[in-house]
């Protein structure tokens, strides 16, 4: 598995630390770090293939890969997903509540992008649909795999991972 990172910028604004563990992760070699781009388009037929970004210069590149998580700040403008060819309300994206998909399969939303019957914009709303768009993704991403599904408060394997330390 490979990891890309795509920013519009060469700096980063966020949280100190987090810049500071991507910058690091690259440096490990574990992600690879890609500015000032953008996504101009997500190619495939069925799936996911490939992206292009854009450099402000306009020059494209191609990234073979499967997935796409996007993640596009605070301010509600839809800037490049507008022109992707997904249903839109206002400026949100309608969602399957099952799993999060948009109406392109492969392409999901969550947080206050999506919108739904009885949505509600809360952080921890935000939270249960990563998860269920999460558990999704796995299935898209791995057909022949069976998903497991541990609980964090009981799972030695993910509190070992999580670096959870057993109490006396």
């Amino acid at each position: 598995a490979e990891i890309t990172l795509v920013h519009r910028r060469n700096e980063f604004r966020g949280a100190e630390h987090s810049i500071e563990l991507a910058r690091k992760l690259e440096k490990e070699g574990k992600i690879k770090i890609k500015t000032p781009f953008q996504i101009q388009s997500i190619e495939g037929k069925d799936k996911i293939n490939s992206i292009i970004l854009k450099k402000e210069d306009g020059k494209t590149e191609e990234i073979k890969t499967d997935c796409v998580l996007g993640f596009f700040g605070l301010i509600m403008k839809l800037g490049p997903i507008a022109e992707w060819g997904l249903n839109l309300d206002k400026k949100t994206i309608p969602v399957d509540t099952e799993n999060f998909q948009t109406n392109k399969k492969g392409i999901y939303a969550i947080g206050d992008i999506c919108t739904y019957p009885g949505k509600l914009k809360l952080i921890l709303s935000g939270f249960h649909e990563g998860a269920l768009a999460a558990r999704a993704c796995f299935k898209l991403a791995r057909p022949n795999e069976k998903y497991r599904f541990e609980f964090t408060t009981t799972s030695k394997n993910i509190q070992e991972k999580l670096g959870v330390k057993k109490s006396d």
